[in-house]
């Protein structure tokens, strides 16, 4: 009876981790959909040379690197961080359920 009992409380306390990694994986599969996308459409006819001549202009890469500055994987606790992270969680979410 003592076994049943303290099986039961163990199976409790597992299910806050299981669930946990289960949305721990929903997000790296959202945003590594996200990523293959994106490498997939800065790859497409339309967008290459675009994305060749930004690629090439001085002024908007080093704004983006002030605009990257901003952002630490280090630091996730930081509000711009995790508003930027919850943007791509969902642009991720909707892009992995349109496509699959």
């Amino acid at each position: 009876m003592r076994f049943v009992l303290f099986a039961m409380a163990l199976s409790l306390f597992c299910i806050k981790p299981v669930s946990a990694q289960y949305a721990a994986q929903n997000e790296a599969k959202y945003i590594a959909t996200l990523k293959a996308v994106v490498n997939y459409k800065i790859d497409d006819e339309e967008n290459l040379s675009a994305v060749e001549q930004l690629r090439e202009n001085k002024r908007f890469n080093s704004q983006l690197m002030r605009m990257l500055e901003k952002l630490q994987n280090t630091r996730t606790k930081n509000s711009t961080n995790r508003r930027v992270y919850e943007i791509l969680l969902k642009a991720g979410k909707d892009v992995y359920d349109e496509l699959k």
